[in-house]
């Protein structure tokens, strides 16, 4: 049980992010290489949001090349430094993986004004 960390209800982070499914955000993840660490910026849409707690994820889609990428960020993770929102969505499910069969212009999520 040394070697894997449990999370606890003390290390839920004190100032979660606002987000809902259907934004786009920025998220900055910290990124270790050997020694040196440095904080790389994953933008996209959010497609989906898990669990609710301490183990509370969140799944962030994005076409890089022609090709769909997807990362699961946990909330309380010390990797994730912030998330920042850069447009709101306006979606009427609580998950968005339809989006992973659509390309193009259909793959886009109305703005919420």
């Amino acid at each position: 049980m040394d070697a894997m960390k449990i999370m606890t209800e003390g290390m839920v982070k004190e100032n979660k992010p606002e987000f809902n499914v259907g934004d786009t955000v920025r998220v900055a993840v910290r990124i270790k290489e050997g020694e040196k660490e440095r904080i790389q910026n994953f933008e996209g849409t959010v497609i989906a949001k898990k669990h609710g707690g301490v183990a509370e994820t969140f799944t962030v889609r994005r076409t890089s090349y022609g090709v769909g990428v997807e990362r699961v960020f946990p909330i309380n993770s010390p990797f994730v430094e912030k998330v920042d929102v850069i447009r709101a969505g306006k979606v009427r499910r609580a998950k968005l993986f339809y989006l992973r069969e659509r390309t193009g212009k259909a793959a886009k999520v109305k703005a919420r004004i």
